[in-house]
């Protein structure tokens, strides 16, 4: 009984915080589907990667806030007040994500799970050998409570996202990519390093102080040889 009490306040404490949250408030005023919308509003606004015109790859998009931001980008002269995703669009969205997202205009969603094979080889048929300008990725993992295993999921995850940009980004593309400080990350830091040329790690405003999440943003994909030169393990 105490536990379930317990409970019963964390969740009250947790949604009396969500319901006041700046960033949520700020969402359903300008129609973005979740407050996530501005953590990739904010790395853009300092990097500069979103711009009408490119092809965009949204890993993790579920419910589609970020997706929406891009498609915001793609067409800002046409958005009306309280839609965040409408008008003409200039570019090209897909979005992927192993959980159904209701459909936004312009973008093209395909449900299954990145770590499947046969669902990476639908994504890259959609592409369709068309160089992609950016991946950004929000996918995470169902968290256990055990740090070695949920470690090993997210740093999975994230392999998968780098090795998806590595085969898919234009030589000056970018990867933007969600990950948590603890056990891994300095792993993950040294994989960002070995593979772009530029490596940003951005803690977002929008990203909730309590929260162990972080982005890393890595721009322009090394050469092999520059990979070797860093120290990856790469067959000349």
């Amino acid at each position: 009984m105490k536990t379930q009490t317990k409970s019963k306040k964390v969740n009250k404490a947790w949604l009396h915080d969500h319901l006041n949250d700046t960033y949520v408030k700020l969402a359903q005023r300008e129609g973005y589907r979740a407050r996530a919308a501005y953590k990739l509003k904010e790395i853009d606004e300092e990097l500069h990667l979103i711009k009408p015109g490119q092809i965009v790859v949204d890993l993790g998009s579920v419910p589609g806030a970020w997706s929406q931001y891009v498609r915001r980008r793609f067409a800002p002269k046409e958005v009306g007040v309280g839609g965040a995703a409408a008008g003409a669009l200039n570019g090209t969205i897909i979005a992927l994500d192993v959980l159904p997202m209701e459909p936004i205009e312009g973008v093209f969603f395909l449900q299954g799970d990145l770590r499947e094979e046969s669902v990476l080889g639908e994504l890259e048929a959609v592409i369709a050998d068309r160089p992609v300008d950016v991946v950004v990725s929000d996918m995470a993992p169902n968290l256990s409570g055990i740090e070695s295993a949920d470690s090993a999921r997210i740093t999975h995850l994230v392999e998968l996202a780098v090795e998806f940009a590595q085969a898919h980004l234009t030589p000056q593309g970018a990867l933007v990519c969600k990950v948590f400080h603890g056990s891994g990350y300095s792993q993950l830091v040294k994989l960002f390093k070995t593979t772009f040329r530029v490596v940003k790690p951005i803690k977002p405003k929008a990203s909730r102080d309590k929260s162990s999440e972080t982005f890393l943003v890595g721009i322009g994909l090394k050469t092999p040889a520059q990979a070797r030169a860093y120290g990856a393990d790469i067959p000349a």
